[in-house]
């Protein structure tokens, strides 16, 4: 018997109040060769003006998305592969005038915090997300970041420097086949660092 997908592990009976389209393109098995994208527009990629500093970082960890613009056609590739658990991302963003642009990351689901996820990028660097089910929306927020090294989880104070994440994925009560997604990293201090909004289409593959 496969496994059930990496977000209804750490929803559990919460999975089940997820929109309709939310679940469809989450359902994918662990340890599969399960596919799935959604197409849509990003009506906005922000990032304040400051935080041009940390795009090497950035595109060193692949963990930030370095350029600006409204109206970007995008593509995010999700899959799933035989020999692990984890859900792979791919975000391709077509920025114009520029090669298209690859956000690429995987999600494993952390048993022993139940409703978390950690997403990570290159070199170990994740961060901890909560998980929930709000209104049918697939809701993340953002519990800290940490270092894997060596089989340790090492916490990173990067929050001091990037803010705290929120994520949703909330159906579109006009289609039934769209959903919206935002996400936000916002300081404390300097307020918004880096948001991107967009609507998905969820078609067949």
């Amino acid at each position: 018997m496969s496994a059930p997908p990496v977000f209804q592990q750490a929803l559990g009976p919460a999975w089940d109040r997820l929109g309709d389209v939310i679940r469809r393109h989450y359902t994918m098995a662990p340890f599969s060769d399960d596919y799935v994208c959604v197409r849509g527009t990003m009506s906005e990629v922000w990032h304040a003006p400051w935080a041009a500093l940390l795009m090497p970082f950035g595109r060193l960890f692949g963990a930030l998305v370095p350029h600006q613009g409204t109206q970007v056609p995008i593509e995010v590739h999700y899959r799933c592969r035989p020999d692990n658990a984890h859900l792979y991302w791919d975000r391709v963003f077509h920025f114009p005038n520029r090669p298209p642009f690859h956000f690429r990351s995987h999600m494993e689901h952390d048993a022993a915090q139940g409703s978390e996820v950690i997403e990570y990028v290159r070199f170990g660097i994740g961060m901890r997300l909560a998980v929930s089910a709000e209104d049918g929306a697939l809701v993340f927020r953002d519990k800290g970041y940490i270092w894997r090294l060596a089989g340790l989880r090492i916490p990173l104070p990067l929050g001091l420097l990037l803010g705290t994440a929120y994520v949703e994925e909330r159906p579109d009560p006009t289609d039934p086949d769209h959903f919206t997604m935002k996400m936000l990293l916002r300081h404390r201090w300097f307020g918004d660092v880096f948001r991107y909004s967009g609507r998905f289409r969820l078609g067949s593959q």
